[in-house]
């Protein structure tokens, strides 16, 4: 009785009837044209007791088939998450050459104004010009990359400009002859009473406040979006388990095996396979949720008033202002200097003999050197632009199964007629969850959840701390950024050129951008699903053929 019973079952098989007899022809123009030859490839159908893969029955593959379709289907997966993850580099470094551009364009037009503004200044500014310059350039430095000490350049800037300030405006009563000169030893002590005595008003204090807060955040956005093209990159190179090699063989190419070339995978077994292969991935995505929200902050943050343009433009305006006011209350500032100092060149302490009040002229206010409007819509734009893309791949590796799948599965018209990994027909098992401890009873790949992938744990640690130092820019404080990444140290700065950056110290970014591919990233169209979808190529279609 359960002889016939069994031939029943198997006749009823898709693909059975047509028995020990059935032709390989199919099978065989498939086979070539993945590349392999027709060496030892059955002409018409064996017995599948062989197969460790596939459903056991019959077949027109062998042991050795099995093996190099199982090697096949890994081979082509990996692919296309590298280039999914290349398409999603891409994005980044676009939005980095777009800041990029904007930023140091910004800094660039707020140093040319330089001598329009501080002119009216005279030698105080053609005597100092490169005063000003190297202040420029630290900031310029700074944003680069470089390890300075954004505090300490901006506090020596002023110093210096004090000192020569003084040496030049100081009423000529309390001023040694010019054969004499005034004493380094004496210029610090003037300089160290900039704290006390606040010659230059609220101007760098109020300065100092703002230029840190806009490059320290700068700085810590560029810097985020090459860490996360860094980890999409380092991510998406990570090869696929045995046990994931065997699973995409049953989904991919056992149908092939069985003569059932047409049925496409069930979705919802394509999409156990597929989160079981990519577990590990879908941990990083709690931390890629942070850091994705701390930029679209730190973004925003760049229209918030005082806004980005604002600041960057004002900076001479601002200069001009406090030497402004050095300058028109000197006589008050000397006489204190003197009481402390002593008259330059003598010792003791007194006062400076009585003289003439200089007249108060007019001066600049950071008002007067306000960006264009056109400035103004330009950073809503950079603004919106970075935002809106930032949005858009936010779920990119809970997402990536389901696109992997997108044009491999059958779609839920076909529920009942897809390849469920035995034969065409409904899929039942329930679909995990996303992350590796979710795959503990996933019917498709078998995974030990307690060994998880040590590079992509690396990885969590890299968006932990890109994540700790945007949040620390928001607040304008900066943090020394280390690299957790195992080759972090022979990369150097990939954003120092035109040797800008010492040389005698590394700069801190770790990861340069990937220039050669970021053409065109500024044109995916907007949407939150979809545009991942468009970063997975057409040779999706390979994994069908």
């Amino acid at each position: 009785m359960r002889l016939p019973a069994l031939l029943c079952v198997l006749l009823s098989l898709p693909g059975a009837a047509r028995g020990a007899e059935g032709s390989c022809s199919d099978l065989r123009q498939f086979y070539t044209g993945k590349g392999f030859t027709l060496a030892g490839v059955p002409q018409t159908e064996i017995s599948g007791e062989h197969l460790r893969m596939c459903p056991r029955g019959p077949t027109c593959c062998t042991g050795a088939m099995e093996e190099s379709l199982a090697g096949l289907s890994s081979q082509e997966t990996e692919g296309l998450i590298r280039e999914a993850g290349r398409s999603l580099q891409a994005v980044f470094n676009g939005l980095h050459r777009s800041f990029d551009t904007y930023f140091t364009e910004l800094h660039g037009r707020s140093e040319r104004s330089l001598q329009e503004a501080l002119s009216p200044l005279g030698p105080l500014y053609s005597q100092n010009a490169r005063l000003y310059a190297d202040l420029y350039a630290d900031l310029r430095q700074y944003y680069r990359g470089s390890a300075l000490n954004l505090d300490e350049n901006l506090a020596d800037f002023w110093s210096r400009l004090l000192e020569r300030t003084f040496k030049t405006s100081a009423p000529a009563e309390v001023r040694p002859p010019t054969q004499v000169g005034v004493s380094e030893e004496y210029l610090e002590c003037v300089a160290k009473q900039q704290e006390t005595l606040r010659p230059f008003g609220d101007v760098p204090r109020d300065l100092r406040a703002k230029v840190v807060r806009a490059f320290v955040t700068a700085r810590s956005f560029v810097q985020g979006l090459l860490v996360s093209a860094e980890v999409v990159r380092k991510v998406s190179q990570v090869p696929l388990s045995a046990e994931c090699s065997r699973a995409l063989m049953k989904l991919v190419y056992c149908p092939h095996c069985r003569g059932l070339a047409p049925a496409r995978p069930c979705s919802a077994y394509c999409a156990n396979v597929m989160k079981g292969c990519l577990a590990n991935q879908a941990d990083l995505q709690p931390e890629w949720n942070n850091l994705v929200d701390t930029m679209i902050q730190v973004a925003s943050s760049f229209s918030t008033e005082p806004s980005l343009d604002v600041v960057l433009s004002s900076i001479p305006a601002r200069i001009y202002q406090a030497v402004r006011h050095l300058q028109d209350n000197m006589d008050t500032f000397t006489a204190k200097v003197y009481q402390t100092c002593g008259a330059p060149g003598e010792p003791g302490t007194g006062s400076p003999p009585p003289h003439e009040p200089r007249r108060k002229s007019g001066s600049l206010t950071a008002s007067d050197y306000q960006p264009s409007p056109t400035a103004g819509l330009r950073l809503e734009m950079q603004v919106s632009e970075q935002s809106s893309k930032l949005r858009e791949v936010g779920q990119y590796w809970v997402q990536l199964p389901v696109a992997l799948c997108s044009k491999l599965s059958a779609g839920g018209n076909s529920a009942d007629q897809c390849w469920n990994g035995m034969t065409t027909a409904r899929y039942l098992p329930e679909v995990m969850g996303d992350g590796l401890a979710n795959q503990i009873n996933n019917p498709e790949v078998e995974l030990d959840i307690t060994k998880p992938d040590m590079t992509i744990r690396q990885q969590i640690m890299q968006l932990k701390i890109m994540s700790n130092r945007l949040r620390s820019a928001l607040d304008g404080n900066d943090v020394d950024f280390q690299d957790a990444s195992d080759d972090a140290s022979g990369s150097g700065s990939g954003m120092c050129v035109g040797g800008q950056c010492p040389r005698s110290r590394p700069g801190l970014y770790a990861y340069p951008p990937d220039n050669n591919r970021v053409r065109g990233a500024a044109g995916a169209p907007p949407g939150r699903r979809g545009p991942l979808l468009l970063l997975l190529p057409a040779s999706v279609w390979l994994l069908q053929r």
